[in-house]
């Protein structure tokens, strides 16, 4: 039987082929969780369930045996494996690999889920939830490879993605594709000291993003961003780092404050070296001025050519040296964060114990098997390496690698007790003496670190360091915490939680609002409106749209910006108070929503549009997509939903926090579902647009209160542009549920029109004599069909309407042809056009569709053109424009239409008089 491997396709493939790779890294239409989706169409596989695979279950728990702990829908130990029995897809067990690989090396995840998709046999979305997205997309590839393995050879064979890998692989062997994935997981994993802040902001519910592939954390949203490197963070110093990290005059800063400290020198040369030493008396220390780690750092030397070793060590790490008296005792570290001591860890040097059988160098190998030991700083303890300095370390005792110590003898390793060579640490925060407290915290307050590692020597750090001697050896900045969080011995301290208070004190703020608009039309002239309220509020509003990214009003990015890279962007902004983020489908499907929460979500309505294209099929898929951003409502936020419209109603069962609806219908018109709503205190805006005098009121508690006239309202057009009322609704209910007061309301919604400068795109327009021409952005036929009712209202005052139609190729053949016969029941004459980007079409084929659309509404072939350049058509429109003619353009590129329907025009084309007259009755829309 033929089948495909890895990238080489066959007609007959009887294995996986992954279709689709997608990261969701914020809540999506799946779940909250951050994601891994693979779409896998299984094939033949399809006939194939886990319990007609004869032998594989075992196979597999043999290769991964930590799947019997996982749970699946059984919720106990062992369900997995009991789903496998009863018979389950292999797309299912794809997932659970995938899990359960991660959490091999090192990455703690649980959830996964895995769905058929409709109206496609045998496909399925395997999703599986990620900490790092490269481990978990490398995890996901080897889940699959896993499970081709152990598959009969007449159903094996993978077909990847590029997105997977872009090049064959060779023959699979699991324990070297697992190191690898070992690799990238310490690649990429965060140390322990960013793992427990993070960890503790999630406690708190600071939202956080990783900002670089190395530590660099960003918190919170807007005005209040901090930001974290490992343990540096937005409030350290960089004076004090530059302090900190010159050993020598940290020294100096200490003394002058009375603060017991080491006198030293600073030398450059080995003679230099032994004469200070023979100054301030042996023993000394010898360190590089800005070393770290104890990198080079080497103690008791106390001969002239112990002090020459130790400079030459020094030496290696930084170009000058400074030897330093030492102090007795035993070595510390005490953990000062925002003046606070919250830590203390007494260091023991790496070193073994002899059992009167093993070699120095056995005994180390034995130790560096203890699990909690590994390399580099991202477990509780690191490996003792056998460099130089053990060496010589050993040979100044008169011992070897050689030596066997005698049963129970220890045997230091190094001369310093730092964790990073393998040292241990002893927890002794509740013994450390007032005094040698106060002594630490001074340290850091003089170096002025808001964040510090003091190193303390003294003999006995219960009692008082001017009792018995010692002090402070070093201030470091950005220390580690991981001696604190998980000590070798003793309690663990929870040392995160002292640097966010430091960052986010008691009740302090860590968000700014968010309000989400969502919608198929209508939600850029509503995220308009709404940051145009909070702006009036005095509020500084960074906002998207699909016009661009706007920070307090100014534009600070061009083009369609309604993905999660774009609300990024705005709530990483420092010196915003809100953030207003239109929140399109395209980048919800791709990778979900840029935040975890928002406090007001908005979903303006759900029509038809953007249907066939990323498996959205039907009006009920779009209205899944659209409801996950009032999902993400907090549950002390507000959900505010079209009652007008059905799919956007229905999403009050499923909306997060409190539901608030709007209405254009008069009251004895309102669906049950509103008057029970309204009835029981439910919050609602409401405005009749049937009536002569249309009033925007709020039902809120049972009490009603005026909010505006419809026709104080610039951009309702007298209330003509029934769409335009719905959007100020929509932004003032969104408003009203942020507490923004009804007066900044009303005001702020009297001086919102339908300018370019205030609403790009939408309903802007142009008078030339006694003709008009409107440029808007209407893309698909329901917001054609709502302009169409302006247009006919419009349309008494004007001999002849052209409308130039334009629609993305993307769309399906039906909605373009829909697109067409719209247009046709709204204008006198059609001019249609192309966008630039052909979206996968044949030049004019989306333009011939919009025409057959035309013609099978009625429209006459006379009164219907194709110009496919949008300039074109836009300049044989504006040299109609003239005698009561009325038109509309549908811009694609606005900002260019807008420019060129605003210059003069240039006659090029017989007058309007040659064109034949239309009637002016109304028509259906």
């Amino acid at each position: 039987m033929e089948f495909c491997r890895l990238g080489v396709a066959g007609p007959m493939m009887a294995g996986m082929r992954v279709v689709e790779v997608a990261v969701y890294r914020g809540p999506h239409l799946y779940s909250r969780t951050k994601m891994v989706r693979l779409q896998v169409d299984l094939g033949e596989l399809e006939q194939y369930p886990t319990s007609l695979l004869l032998g594989f279950p075992e196979k597999l728990l043999h290769m991964l045996p930590g799947l019997e702990r996982h749970g699946c829908s059984y919720g106990e130990r062992g369900g997995f494996l009991r789903r496998m029995e009863e018979g389950t897809w292999l797309g299912h067990v794809v997932e659970h690999v995938a899990i359960e690989l991660q959490n091999m090396v090192g990455a703690d995840v649980a959830r996964g889920k895995t769905r058929s998709v409709p109206r496609q046999t045998g496909v399925y979305n395997v999703m599986f939830e990620y900490k790092d997205e490269a481990v978990g997309l490398a995890a996901g590839r080897l889940a699959l490879e896993v499970v081709d393995s152990l598959l009969p050879t007449y159903l094996r064979g993978l077909e990847w993605l590029d997105k997977i890998t872009t090049s064959p692989l060779d023959a699979f062997d699991f324990s070297t594709a697992l190191h690898h994935l070992r690799e990238l997981q310490i690649k990429h994993a965060f140390g322990p000291t960013t793992v427990s802040i993070v960890n503790e902001a999630e406690k708190r519910g600071i939202p956080w993003r990783r900002m670089d592939a190395s530590s660099l954390v960003q918190f919170g949203s807007g005005k209040y961003v901090k930001r974290i490197r490992a343990s540096c963070s937005s409030l350290t110093s960089e004076i004090a780092t530059e302090i900190a990290g010159d050993k020598e005059l940290t020294n100096h800063l200490l003394l002058e404050a009375g603060l017991p400290s080491p006198r030293g020198v600073l030398v450059t040369d080995q003679e230099a070296a032994i004469e200070a030493a023979r100054k301030l008396g042996f023993p000394v220390v010898t360190k590089p001025i800005d070393g770290n780690h104890g990198r080079g750092v080497n103690i008791g030397l106390s001969r002239p050519e112990d002090v020459r070793w130790g400079f030459s060590q020094a030496q290696a790490h930084s170009g000058q040296v400074l030897v330093e008296q030492q102090f007795e005792g035993v070595d510390h570290r005490l953990l000062v964060i925002g003046g606070k001591l919250v830590a203390a860890a007494k260091r023991v040097p790496a070193c073994v114990t002899g059992d009167g059988m093993s070699t120095i160098e056995q005994l180390i190998m034995q130790e560096n098997r203890d699990p909690r030991r590994g390399e580099g700083h991202e477990v509780a303890l690191t490996k003792i390496a056998i460099d130089d300095c053990l060496l010589h370390f050993l040979k100044s005792a008169g011992r070897t690698l050689l030596t066997i110590p005698a049963m129970g003898e220890q045997v230091l390793l190094r001369p310093t007790a730092n964790l990073s060579t393998g040292g241990k640490a002893v927890d002794c925060t509740d013994i450390v003496h007032p005094d040698n407290a106060l002594v630490a915290c001074r340290a850091a307050q003089i170096v002025g670190l808001d964040i510090a590692g003091i190193d303390f020597v003294t003999p006995d750090i219960t009692r008082s360091v001017f009792e018995v001697g010692g002090g402070v050896i070093e201030v470091n900045a950005g220390p580690g915490f991981r001696m604190h969080l998980c000590p070798s011995e003793g309690v663990p301290r929870n040392v995160a939680a002292p640097v966010m208070d430091l960052l986010y004190p008691s009740n302090a703020p860590s968000r700014i609002p968010v309000f989400a608009v969502t919608g198929t039309n209508g939600k850029t002239t509503t995220a308009r409106m709404l940051a145009h309220i909070l702006s009036a509020s005095g509020l500084k509003v960074g906002m998207t749209s699909s016009s661009g990214v706007f920070i307090d009003g100014k534009r600070v990015m061009d083009g369609d910006c309604t993905g999660p890279k774009s609300a990024r962007l705005v709530l990483g902004e420092p010196g915003i108070d809100a953030a207003v983020l239109e929140t399109a489908r395209g980048g919800l499907l791709r990778e979900g929503l840029a935040f975890d929460t928002c406090d007001i979500g908005c979903v303006t309505n759900v029509t038809s549009d953007h249907l066939g294209l990323k498996g959205i099929e039907t009006l009920e898929d779009l209205a899944c997509v659209k409801a996950v951003v009032v999902e993400a409502v907090h549950r002390k936020g507000w959900s505010v939903l079209n009652a007008d419209n059905d799919y956007a109603a229905a999403m009050r069962r499923e909306a997060g926090g409190q539901t608030c609806f709007f209405t254009t219908r008069r009251q004895g018109k309102w669906p049950d579902f509103l008057k029970e709503h309204v009835t029981a205190g439910g919050r609602a805006l409401c405005c009749d647009l049937e009536a002569e005098r249309s009033e925007i009121l709020i039902y809120d508690g049972g009490g009603t209160l005026f909010v505006s006239n419809v026709e104080d309202i610039p951009a309702t057009l007298n209330g003509m542009a029934g769409f335009n009322v719905e959007n100020a609704l929509a932004a003032a209910a969104m408003a009203y549920c942020n507490n923004i007061p009804l007066p900044v309301i009303r005001a702020a919604l009297g001086t919102f029109g339908t300018s370019y400068e205030q609403s790009a795109g939408r309903l802007n327009i142009v008078e030339r004599g006694g003709s008009r021409i409107i440029v808007d952005y209407a893309h698909n036929a329901s917001g054609l069909r709502a302009l169409g009712t302006l247009v006919n209202k419009m349309r008494p005052g004007f001999l002849t309407t052209i409308g130039v139609i334009g629609i993305a190729g993307d769309r399906r053949d039906q909605d373009i042809i829909e697109m067409g016969e719209v247009a046709a029941g709204i204008f006198d004459k059609l001019i249609l056009k192309e966008d630039d980007e052909l979206r996968g079409r044949s030049p004019g084929e989306a333009a011939a569709l919009l025409r057959q659309g035309a013609m099978r509404a009625g429209l006459s072939p006379t009164d219907v053109e194709i110009v496919l350049s949008e300039t074109e058509a836009v300049a044989r429109a504006v040299d109609h424009a003239r005698n009561n003619v009325l038109v509309v353009v549908t811009a694609d590129d606005i900002g260019s239409v807008w420019r060129q329907v605003s210059a003069t025009p240039a006659v090029s084309i017989p007058p309007l008089s040659q064109l034949p007259p239309s009637s002016i009755e109304m028509r259906t829309v």
